[in-house]
């Protein structure tokens, strides 16, 4: 029912990472994957040279996603573990994921929360995002703001998630 691959893409380069995704891409494709789930670390990566935009944009590519697609929601909550999305925001319990012991990581120092302005800078893609009010109305209402974001260019969004029924809704 499902298969796993560790790719090993958060820290390497970003050509490297492209590359590895895409490849997997094809590969679950060709064996007749439905569906293809980016999972990531729950700090998303957080430099602007970070690899989730840019694996993202390989496996819209690897996909055939086409350019006026509904945007690829993107989300590192996890409510019951203490993270989530606000506004585009990213928090540890209480406190701005840029304001934590994130700030000085070594390999991913997260020095802004924004993860709008943070995928930005990490893709050729324009970034919009799904609010907390959407999300919290459930699936037709993320579904319809998805199509908004489409409407306006956006290839990517970042969906806010403060419990766990919010990642319900945004799946």
């Amino acid at each position: 029912d499902a298969v796993v691959m560790s790719m090993k893409t958060r820290t390497v380069a970003a050509a490297v990472a492209r590359s590895s995704a895409g490849q997997a891409a094809e590969a679950l494709g060709a064996a007749g994957a439905r569906q293809i789930y980016f999972k990531y670390c729950s700090t998303f990566d957080s430099t602007p040279r970070g690899n989730i935009g840019p694996v993202t944009e390989a496996l819209r590519t690897a996909l055939g996603v086409a350019p006026a697609s509904l945007p690829t929601p993107a989300t590192p909550a996890y409510p019951r573990n203490g993270r989530t999305v606000y506004r585009g925001h990213l928090f540890v319990g209480d406190v701005l994921l840029s304001d934590s012991g994130m700030r000085q990581h070594p390999l991913t120092p997260m020095t802004d929360a924004s993860l709008v302005r943070v995928l930005a800078a990490q893709t050729t893609g324009k970034v919009g995002l799904v609010p907390y009010a959407d999300v919290d109305e459930g699936a037709d209402a993320v579904r319809a703001r998805l199509a908004a974001l489409a409407a306006e260019g956006c290839a990517h969004a970042i969906v806010d998630a403060t419990q766990d029924e919010h990642l319900v809704a945004a799946g």
